[in-house]
């Protein structure tokens, strides 16, 4: 079994009562994570510091200038472009943060938050951390009240991650225990809500799943290929433990709306993984109950 390393809260951290949220509302303040968008929509990010200063093509620009002003301000560079600056989302962050790994992208996180009915207060266990978006992901469906327990193996994305997870959200969230633990070799918390793994062999799990998941629970992994979640699925059955197994993946299609033409944009965010779900039976293995789409009650 790998060595085992676990973050904990911070301890006498004046942003630990922030930790887990970042300020959605009123003016920037000192500390806050933005979003710049010049004119043509070219992006970038910073974390405002009083009496610091940010070089870009669009000209300089003082993080002063922006400490007080209200979310939605246009700022005039001294070469006179025009800056929108906003507060980043969760997305905006996801798709440029620093990666050890493959990411999730949004438009699956936020399929797995509904598909794995992620909510405030919900104790849920994820396995493969990478670099940390499903993980935060996760943290903002549960909300202060809810916890987070995640294994990662390898110690180079445990560190990428909990860089990116106290990058976004400026200090260590007291609801995340991130552990260094093989996950396949058990799953140490047990009556958890949820289990969501992004793992290559996610049917090694099955039977740990089921021993950590309370009756009711709903089990959730992100797989790449249909011959992985073949694999899983029938793990699943097979078990006598799981029912209601389905798979779907998110495609999206962007379109582009113009004064003179709507069409479809040339490209699309296809295929990125699939996602496998089911609902852990109570007591003892039994009959497998399968879902059938389309079926309404």
């Amino acid at each position: 079994m790998s060595q085992e390393q676990t973050e904990r809260p911070p301890r006498d951290n004046s942003q630990a009562a922030e930790a887990g949220r970042e300020t959605q509302r009123g003016p920037f303040q000192a500390g806050e994570r933005v979003l710049l968008v010049d004119d043509k929509g070219r992006r970038k990010t910073l974390r405002l510091r009083p009496g610091q200063a940010q070089e870009w093509h669009v000209g300089h620009l003082e993080h002063d200038r922006l400490i007080g002003q209200p979310e939605g301000t246009v700022l005039t560079t001294p070469q006179g472009r025009a800056v929108l600056v906003l507060r980043q989302t969760l997305a905006d962050f996801v798709q440029s943060m620093a990666r050890a790994s493959q990411i999730i992208y949004p438009k699956d996180l936020a399929a797995i938050l509904m598909d794995a009915d992620i909510y405030p207060g919900a104790r849920a266990f994820e396995s493969g951390v990478g670099s940390g978006a499903l993980t935060l992901a996760l943290l903002r469906g549960v909300g202060p009240t809810g916890n987070v327990v995640s294994y990662e193996v390898r110690e180079d994305m445990l560190r990428r991650a909990r860089e990116n997870i106290r990058d976004f959200l400026g200090a260590w969230p007291e609801n995340l225990a991130l552990h260094q633990r093989d996950a396949y070799e058990g799953i140490q918390e047990a009556e958890v809500d949820r289990v969501v793994l992004d793992l290559p062999e996610p049917w090694r799990m099955v039977e740990h799943a089921a021993a950590a998941l309370r009756s009711g629970g709903i089990f959730l992994a992100y797989l790449p290929t249909v011959l992985q979640v073949h694999h899983l699925t029938q793990a699943l059955m097979d078990s006598g433990q799981f029912h209601l197994a389905e798979t779907h993946e998110v495609l999206v299609r962007p379109w582009h709306v113009g004064s003179r033409s709507v069409r479809p944009d040339h490209r699309m965010v296809a295929h990125t993984g699939f996602i496998t779900t089911a609902r852990r039976g109570a007591g003892a293995k039994g009959t497998h109950f399968p879902r059938e789409r389309g079926v309404k009650e």
